[in-house]
């Protein structure tokens, strides 16, 4: 029977008010342990020794003190899980499927240190120093094909240990194709060198074996409001706010008619529908787009426009428009975006 909590009934802002140790959540007794599980049956299939240990912290990550992964709160219940989709709009890991993947990157990381992979020559000549300072901010190229493609925003072109964890994703995740999908990439030279590291490690026992919970919820006395101001503050744009010209073209200057609604009412009404599709087709987090739009809506306002025509063309319009600007923010050298690490 699931475990009950006092706090599970409590309005948004009373539940924001709670420290993280507050909330008292486990991993066990739900649907996290059916993804442990799977994870640890690839692993088995593969051959390799190490099981990674779990606990709850305040995000996705894992430690090179131990080899176990930190999972986030917010997916240990469903209260939770609405509160983090409210305030963030993506759930990361929200999901099995998206759990299965974030799961498959993080054993990369415990397997590189339950190992000490980062060590071996060939290790470094292909994925680079992981002594190397992790950024706060990394700017990728997303037409690369020196990287996999794993996790959103080309996450494996961060930092050398992000690139290895990525490439160990892909080369873990059952039916993956990896070779027929990466074939003429030089991405492949990294899965086959983790093909064939992993049969090698396979008669090894691990380095890093004491079982330790780093940042477990229960020393957490955050709030949740404090986590969700800084949280909010990490999906932060860059991007350029001048849209005059882009926006003239969809919508129709006021001239005094009332036939038609204000162009910032119709985007409010058709955000999410909006944010959903481009986030989907650019790989953005929505909650960046959420702030694209709100220039958007604010400027609209501004310039009195006026949502001139069939609703659903305009909206197709408009997603393309910010679509475009989306792509081109990632893809310009000139204004290629830098992501929060």
């Amino acid at each position: 029977m699931p475990r009950r909590f006092p706090w599970a009934t409590l309005p948004d802002d009373q539940l924001l008010e709670l420290r993280l140790r507050d909330l008292k959540v486990t991993i066990r007794g739900t649907w996290l342990e059916t993804c442990i599980r799977e994870l640890h049956d690839e692993l088995d299939q593969r051959g390799i020794r190490v099981k990674p240990h779990f606990w709850i912290s305040d995000e996705w990550f894992s430690p090179d003190t131990t080899p176990g992964i930190a999972i986030p709160f917010y997916l240990a219940h469903p209260r939770l899980i609405r509160l983090e989709r409210r305030k963030i709009i993506d759930v990361e890991g929200g999901s099995a499927a998206e759990c299965m993947r974030i799961l498959r990157h993080e054993a990369g990381h415990v397997v590189q240190h339950a190992y000490r992979l980062q060590r071996r020559r060939r290790w470094q000549q292909l994925f680079g120093p992981s002594s190397m300072r992790y950024p706060s901010y990394y700017r990728p190229n997303p037409a690369s094909k020196n990287f996999v493609q794993h996790l959103r925003l080309w996450y494996a072109q961060s930092h050398p240990d992000e690139d290895f964890a990525e490439t160990f994703a892909v080369w873990l995740r059952p039916r993956s194709d990896w070779r027929r999908r990466y074939a003429g990439w030089p991405a492949l030279r990294k899965l086959e060198y983790v093909d064939e590291l992993m049969a090698e490690i396979a008669r090894e026992k691990p380095v890093l074996t004491r079982r330790l919970q780093v940042e477990p919820i229960s020393r957490m006395n955050t709030t949740l409001a404090e986590h969700y101001r800084r949280k909010q503050a990490q999906y932060a744009t860059g991007a350029p706010k001048i849209y005059d010209r882009d926006l003239l073209r969809i919508f129709r200057e006021d001239d005094g008619r009332r036939d038609w609604p204000a162009a910032s009412t119709f985007l409010r009404k058709n955000r999410a529908k909006i944010r959903q599709m481009v986030s989907k087709w650019t790989g953005e987090y929505q909650l960046t787009l959420e702030t694209v739009l709100d220039d958007m809506i604010d400027r609209c306002r501004e310039l009195r426009l006026r949502a001139a025509g069939p609703e659903r063309q305009l909206r197709m319009d408009f997603t393309v428009l910010l679509t475009a600007q989306t792509v081109h923010s990632l893809y310009s050298p000139s204004r290629r975006r830098w992501f929060a690490l």
